[in-house]
Protein backbone atom coordinates (compact mmCIF):
# COMPACT_ATOMS: atom_id res chain seq x y z
CA UNK A 1 0.00 0.00 0.00
CA UNK A 2 1.24 3.16 -1.01
CA UNK A 3 0.56 6.43 1.07
CA UNK A 4 0.24 8.57 -1.94
CA UNK A 5 -2.87 6.59 -2.83
CA UNK A 6 -4.79 8.31 -0.37
CA UNK A 7 -2.66 11.12 0.25
CA UNK A 8 -2.34 14.25 -1.62
CA UNK A 9 -0.56 17.81 -1.64
CA UNK A 10 -4.00 19.06 -1.13
CA UNK A 11 -4.74 17.52 1.83
CA UNK A 12 -1.21 18.57 3.78
CA UNK A 13 -1.25 21.54 6.28
CA UNK A 14 1.96 22.75 7.37
CA UNK A 15 1.22 25.27 10.48
CA UNK A 16 -1.64 23.70 12.13
CA UNK A 17 -2.94 26.84 14.12
CA UNK A 18 -4.58 24.11 16.92
CA UNK A 19 -4.22 24.27 20.21
CA UNK A 20 -5.61 21.43 21.60
CA UNK A 21 -7.13 17.50 20.24
CA UNK A 22 -10.49 18.95 19.36
CA UNK A 23 -9.52 22.10 17.36
CA UNK A 24 -6.76 19.36 15.57
CA UNK A 25 -9.33 17.32 14.76
CA UNK A 26 -11.76 19.91 13.71
CA UNK A 27 -8.70 21.60 11.65
CA UNK A 28 -7.74 18.14 9.47
CA UNK A 29 -11.37 17.24 9.10
CA UNK A 30 -11.78 20.65 7.86
CA UNK A 31 -8.98 20.64 5.35
CA UNK A 32 -10.84 17.39 3.66
CA UNK A 33 -13.71 19.53 3.73
CA UNK A 34 -12.46 22.28 1.59
CA UNK A 35 -11.68 20.06 -0.80
CA UNK A 36 -15.12 17.92 -1.29
CA UNK A 37 -13.08 14.40 -0.23
CA UNK A 38 -16.34 14.11 2.79
CA UNK A 39 -19.37 13.04 2.29
CA UNK A 40 -20.91 14.09 6.02
CA UNK A 41 -18.72 16.37 7.89
CA UNK A 42 -20.84 15.92 10.95
CA UNK A 43 -20.93 11.89 10.81
CA UNK A 44 -16.78 12.33 10.00
CA UNK A 45 -16.16 14.79 13.56
CA UNK A 46 -18.21 12.07 15.55
CA UNK A 47 -16.98 8.98 14.49
CA UNK A 48 -13.67 10.50 15.30
CA UNK A 49 -14.28 11.83 18.36
CA UNK A 50 -16.02 8.57 19.88
CA UNK A 51 -12.76 6.77 18.78
CA UNK A 52 -10.40 9.19 20.52
CA UNK A 53 -13.10 8.38 23.75
CA UNK A 54 -11.49 4.70 23.26
CA UNK A 55 -7.97 6.06 23.84
CA UNK A 56 -5.91 8.47 22.31
CA UNK A 57 -4.55 8.23 18.89
CA UNK A 58 -1.12 9.18 19.86
CA UNK A 59 0.96 7.12 19.67
CA UNK A 60 4.39 8.86 21.05
CA UNK A 61 7.29 9.81 19.56
CA UNK A 62 5.03 13.43 18.38
CA UNK A 63 2.81 11.20 16.34
CA UNK A 64 -0.45 11.02 16.44
CA UNK A 65 -2.62 8.88 13.82
CA UNK A 66 -6.53 9.88 14.58
CA UNK A 67 -8.60 7.35 12.33
CA UNK A 68 -12.12 5.92 12.31
CA UNK A 69 -14.67 4.09 9.89
CA UNK A 70 -17.24 6.43 8.91
CA UNK A 71 -20.58 7.03 6.59
CA UNK A 72 -19.05 10.46 5.97
CA UNK A 73 -16.25 9.46 3.70
CA UNK A 74 -16.48 6.91 0.65
CA UNK A 75 -12.65 5.97 0.17
CA UNK A 76 -9.75 5.75 1.73
CA UNK A 77 -8.65 9.43 2.65
CA UNK A 78 -6.38 11.07 4.92
CA UNK A 79 -4.53 14.75 5.45
CA UNK A 80 -1.05 15.40 7.24
CA UNK A 81 -0.93 18.07 9.65
CA UNK A 82 2.33 19.78 11.09
CA UNK A 83 2.27 21.42 14.53
CA UNK A 84 5.87 23.37 15.09
CA UNK A 85 4.82 24.03 18.49
CA UNK A 86 3.50 20.60 19.41
CA UNK A 87 -0.03 19.85 20.92
CA UNK A 88 -0.78 18.05 23.95
CA UNK A 89 -2.98 14.94 22.40
CA UNK A 90 -2.62 12.96 25.16
CA UNK A 91 -0.32 10.57 24.02
CA UNK A 92 1.00 7.03 25.20
CA UNK A 93 4.39 8.80 26.34
CA UNK A 94 3.18 12.17 27.85
CA UNK A 95 4.92 14.22 25.12
CA UNK A 96 3.69 16.72 22.62
CA UNK A 97 2.56 15.90 19.21
CA UNK A 98 3.70 17.48 15.91
CA UNK A 99 3.04 15.25 13.42
CA UNK A 100 -0.65 14.30 12.47
CA UNK A 101 -1.80 11.86 10.50
CA UNK A 102 -5.92 11.61 10.02
CA UNK A 103 -7.57 8.82 8.28
CA UNK A 104 -10.95 7.75 7.14
CA UNK A 105 -12.84 5.22 5.38
CA UNK A 106 -15.61 3.87 4.76
CA UNK A 107 -17.80 2.11 7.80
CA UNK A 108 -17.16 -1.69 5.96
CA UNK A 109 -13.28 -1.29 5.21
CA UNK A 110 -12.06 -2.47 8.50
CA UNK A 111 -9.46 -4.41 6.55
CA UNK A 112 -8.00 -1.15 4.26
CA UNK A 113 -7.72 1.08 7.77
CA UNK A 114 -5.47 -1.77 9.34
CA UNK A 115 -3.33 -1.36 6.36
CA UNK A 116 -3.40 2.22 6.22
CA UNK A 117 -2.57 2.22 9.70
CA UNK A 118 0.37 0.27 9.54
CA UNK A 119 1.77 2.26 6.90
CA UNK A 120 1.66 5.08 8.18
CA UNK A 121 2.74 4.32 11.18
CA UNK A 122 5.59 2.06 9.56
CA UNK A 123 6.54 5.43 7.72
CA UNK A 124 6.21 7.79 10.86
CA UNK A 125 7.96 5.73 13.20
CA UNK A 126 11.47 6.32 11.09
CA UNK A 127 13.06 8.75 12.77
CA UNK A 128 14.36 9.89 10.06
CA UNK A 129 11.74 10.63 7.77
CA UNK A 130 10.23 12.16 10.95
CA UNK A 131 12.74 14.78 11.34
CA UNK A 132 12.41 15.45 6.80
CA UNK A 133 8.81 15.54 7.34
CA UNK A 134 8.91 18.43 10.25
CA UNK A 135 11.93 20.30 8.34
CA UNK A 136 9.71 19.96 5.51
CA UNK A 137 8.95 23.93 3.69
CA UNK A 138 6.44 23.22 1.72
CA UNK A 139 3.76 20.46 0.78
CA UNK A 140 5.81 19.70 -2.50
CA UNK A 141 8.87 18.67 -0.30
CA UNK A 142 6.41 16.07 2.16
CA UNK A 143 5.31 14.82 -1.23
CA UNK A 144 8.98 14.34 -2.16
CA UNK A 145 9.60 12.78 1.06
CA UNK A 146 6.91 10.16 0.82
CA UNK A 147 8.08 9.39 -2.42
CA UNK A 148 11.18 8.67 -1.83
CA UNK A 149 11.17 6.02 1.31
CA UNK A 150 8.02 4.72 -1.21
CA UNK A 151 11.15 4.14 -3.91
CA UNK A 152 12.50 1.97 -1.30
CA UNK A 153 10.18 -0.12 0.13
CA UNK A 154 9.65 -1.32 -3.76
Amino acid sequence: MRILDFLNKDAIELNLKSNNKKEVIEELVEVLNKKGLLLDKKAVLDSLFEREELGSTGIGQGIAIPHSKTKGVKELVGVLGISKKGVDFEALDGEPVNIFFLLLTSEGAAGLMLKALARVSNFLKNKFYRKKILEAASKEDIIQIIEDEEKLKQ
